[in-house]
């Protein structure tokens, strides 16, 4: 036998196996990430979208590790908001950097799709529009941009509006269009311990229109609490809420679309959420 030749070759074996793993263990460019969840209620911005009723909520999630991401999210919402249709469907992408270990900074595009909803598919009459009345052609639909920044648990973004607030123009009884409407959203996800983390919300709306003279501007709020658990299973619980009770309430909101139905759709509740992260 020839030892030598064996004596060679081992360390050749050595590092052929150790670049391996090494390779094995370093991170992907590119990792894909979902998430399910059912939630008691489906909140937008502090305003109920499924007239009380629960959601089902799932999403999926593209991530390159230079900071580019992108991804699609989907919810069941209430045809009484959104006549004709029973669906939205989100879509986004951006870029999420870092200065150094705490500060971190943000900015992207996100869009919101309610497919085959428009106004002109709400019941006429009904608790919106009292006879007699004339529907216009007019779809929920919005896009945004925005930017933002972090520090360690807290953050801070601005999404500004490049369409139509979710459809509010003089088509349908607004003052003026709302492009540039601004929403800003101060977040803060505090770890209480490994597996719990406090929740802390405060955001404002701010449209560029009035309805009947009556501004839709508002404040909407959450407190929360959320338990994860082993198998990426979470639970949270959170008190949310929002402010303007003159243009969220009948007798100017919360008139269905669809039929006779009213909500005071910004009314404080409690959300509970199960889910899961794949």
């Amino acid at each position: 036998m020839n030892n030598s030749k064996h004596l060679v070759l081992l360390p050749l074996l050595l590092l052929a196996a150790g670049a391996a793993g090494a390779e094995a263990e370093a991170a992907p460019d590119l990792s894909v990430s979902s998430n399910l969840n059912l939630v008691s209620e489906y909140r937008f911005r502090g305003i109920d979208q499924t007239w009380g009723g629960p959601a089902l909520q799932g999403g999926v999630d593209l991530a390159h590790r230079n900071g580019l991401y992108a991804g699609l999210w989907a919810s069941n919402v209430s045809g009484n908001s959104y006549p004709g249709s029973n669906l939205e469907v989100d879509y986004y992408a951006g870029y999420n950097g870092k200065l150094d270990d705490d500060w971190g900074y943000t900015v992207g595009g996100y869009g919101y799709w309610y497919p085959g909803a428009n106004v002109d598919k709400g019941t006429c009459p009904s608790a919106a529009w009292a006879a007699p009345c004339s529907l216009p052609g007019q779809k929920f639909d919005n896009f945004e941009l925005n930017g933002g920044f972090s520090w360690r648990w807290l953050s801070y973004k601005l999404s500004v509006s490049l369409t139509d607030y979710f459809g509010a123009n003089t088509k349908t009884g607004y003052s003026s269009d709302t492009k540039g409407s601004l929403y800003h959203d101060l977040s803060a996800n505090v770890p209480l311990a490994e597996d719990l983390t406090l929740n802390l919300h405060l955001g404002r709306t701010d449209v560029k229109a009035t309805y009947g003279g009556i501004s839709a501007d508002y404040t909407d709020y959450r407190l929360g609490l959320t338990k994860t658990f082993s198998g990426g299973w979470s639970l949270s619980g959170a008190w949310v809420g929002a402010t303007n009770d003159r243009f969220y309430r009948p007798p100017v909101g919360g008139l269905s679309a669809a039929n006779g139905e009213t909500r005071e759709l910004n009314k404080d509740r409690l959300v509970l959420q199960v889910g899961r992260s794949f």
